[in-house]
């Protein structure tokens, strides 16, 4: 997907992109590739790829949700190169985004990054999930709270619910769909005080593909031992 097809679908979707939020994609994809020389970002780096399966693909969350002229407050947990926290903030410039990571060196990218796109409203921390999730500041704060695809859902049920504010969102987003993955997640979404609200579809265009998103409501208040110690969700998931 070229640039110029890349705004012609989101204009699709009701989304007009600026030259200014072109700008921002561009100097993106640019800082993407340099740096991915470096350290490792992405196994996709050509254009066409980056702006369909990175770019596009973030910001189908802004298809089954209106972050349009509010100011959510939305973090994004293992963001990585800062999808799809980073292309949602260029669309929806009234989002406040915290990304939690826990490799210092793609967190010095987004500072990086951020800093070239002039984003403000983003904060940047080095943590894990599991320690983050432990804060007082952080903890039940957010609106939305986002992943993509870096574990099972009942892995993400753990890091991501802590942080959901009562009434908020956590939006997982899955390359496939998985009756499997969703059905061993009923324990750890009520254990830790969410609501399973939908599975949303979305097709990428000029292909095949098709993105997943889980929208899980936090209806009541997670138990204060979660998250449990970093390492403990992975070697011991709640099912």
């Amino acid at each position: 997907m070229k640039p110029d097809i890349f705004k012609k679908e989101l204009e699709k979707r009701g989304i007009e992109l600026t030259d200014t939020q072109m700008n921002q994609f561009d100097t993106y994809f640019n800082m993407l590739v340099e740096w991915n020389e470096k350290i490792n970002l992405t196994a996709i780096t050509d254009l066409e790829g980056v702006y369909l399966k990175h770019f596009y693909d973030s910001i189908t969350l802004a298809f089954v949700e209106d972050f349009e002229n509010k100011e959510y407050h939305l973090c994004d947990v293992g963001s990585g190169a800062g999808f799809p926290s980073i292309p949602l903030k260029i669309v929806f410039p009234n989002l406040n985004i915290s990304i939690v990571d826990s490799l210092n060196k793609r967190i010095k990218f987004l500072e990086e990054l951020t800093a070239n796109l002039n984003l403000d409203g983003v904060h940047l921390y080095h943590d894990r999930a599991e320690t983050f999730g432990q804060n007082p500041k952080f903890r039940a704060q957010f609106d939305f709270v986002t992943a993509r695809a870096v574990a099972r859902l009942t892995v993400l049920n753990e890091l991501c619910l802590p942080l959901v504010k009562k009434g908020g969102h956590f939006l997982a987003l899955k390359a496939a769909k998985s009756d499997e993955e969703l059905n061993e997640a009923k324990k750890s979404i009520a254990l830790l005080g969410g609501k399973f609200i939908d599975e949303k579809s979305v097709a990428l265009p000029f292909t095949d593909d098709k993105r997943f998103i889980i929208d899980i409501q936090k209806v009541k208040e997670t138990p204060n031992k979660y998250p449990r110690k970093p390492g403990t969700p992975n070697k011991k998931p709640l099912i």
